[in-house]
């Protein structure tokens, strides 16, 4: 019989008592899971060093960066198993030179992150928290003056068409929306479904009454919607990012905000989380926000855990795991050599 397979936990998945704060069944699923023992990182880090990680085959990560410095004198880790779907706290080249796979969960998040955005296009166009207001505060009389917004025949826009955005235009088929996306990386045939006209990003600026941001955030995409593409937008349209914050240039937002230039927003992903008391757009009654978990649901954890649980089974057993995103790792000489001690040590 050979030895346990390490797993570990970041510290960020536990509060400051050490008690685990994730919500759904993950470390029951652990439990269960025969030959495996887990721990969690003995301290927060913002940056993983190599001594958090040695002496672990495998870890789960919530919010660390992982850098080229992480993996040095490491030749035990096989693989970090991001929760969720973005990875630009981790520098992939530097996994993948360490002969280290990344994985994460899309399952996971597609449905709830699609249906976030759908609840702020809902909320927006029927003003439902400026009318939440006015009836708390009694100010009835009022309720002539904010009339919302209605959806049929408007044009639902999207910078981003993949897993999330994908699902999100189709929950928004019954509303009678014109639907249309940029994205460099997708084909017709890939969306055809849902409906949705592939157009450059101008045109996703210029004519969409509501503007989704559903990519990922990279050298490429920092700041991709700055001041000169808000203000392309139309006057009455409404902005949504659940995605990354960064993605978008936060101080041009609030300034074309603050000028009447576009409607609102929805916000569910800030520039610096958690976003400074004093951020204007927490002051605004034309934007919407979350504290970047508009989309954390029992559903969403529960999928994200049964993810994570597979792929662990499936280095197990020696097998590639699903949702890989350094997939070329997979094939190099020094990851077969690093997962073949493993399974020897493991049997």
């Amino acid at each position: 019989m050979g030895r346990k397979v390490k797993i570990g936990l970041t510290r960020d998945c536990f509060d400051s008592e050490g008690k685990f704060m994730m919500p759904g069944p993950g470390l029951k699923l652990l439990d269960e899971m025969p030959g495996v023992e887990y721990s969690m990182f003995p301290d927060w880090q913002p940056e993983i060093s190599p001594g958090q990680i040695e002496g672990f085959d495998m870890v789960v990560s919530l919010r660390p960066r992982w850098a080229k410095q992480s993996f040095l004198g490491n030749n035990q880790l096989l693989c970090v198993h991001r929760t969720g779907v973005g990875y630009d706290m981790v520098d992939v080249p530097a996994l993948t030179e360490a002969n280290v796979m990344l994985t994460i969960t899309p399952d996971a998040v597609r449905r709830p992150v699609a249906v976030a955005i759908l609840t702020f296009i809902l909320a927006l166009s029927t003003r439902l928290f400026t009318k939440d207001r006015m009836a708390r505060e009694g100010r009835w009389a009022e309720k002539a003056h904010y009339h919302g917004y209605g959806l049929v025949g408007q044009t639902l826009g999207s910078i981003g068409v993949g897993n999330i955005g994908r699902d999100m235009f189709m929950l928004a088929k019954p509303l009678g929306m014109r639907h249309i996306a940029y994205d460099p990386y997708v084909k017709p045939e890939a969306v055809a479904e849902a409906g949705v006209e592939l157009v450059d990003m101008d045109t996703v600026l210029t004519e969409s009454d509501y503007v989704n941001i559903s990519c990922l955030l990279n050298k490429s995409t920092y700041h991709l919607v700055g001041e000169k593409e808000l203000r392309k937008m139309k006057k009455t349209a409404f902005l949504i990012n659940t995605a990354r914050g960064a993605i978008i240039d936060e101080a041009a937002l609030v300034k074309v905000l603050k000028e009447g230039r576009i409607r609102g927003a929805g916000i569910d992903a800030f520039e610096q989380e958690p976003t400074p008391d004093d951020n204007p757009l927490l002051k605004m009654d034309n934007v919407i926000v979350a504290p970047h978990a508009l989309a954390w649901t029992d559903q969403m954890f529960l999928v994200q855990w049964e993810q994570i649980m597979n792929q662990l089974s499936q280095i197990i057993r020696g097998e590639r795991p699903e949702a890989l995103v350094n997939k070329d790792v997979w094939d190099k000489p020094g990851f077969q050599a690093k997962l073949k001690t493993f399974l020897a040590s493991i049997r």
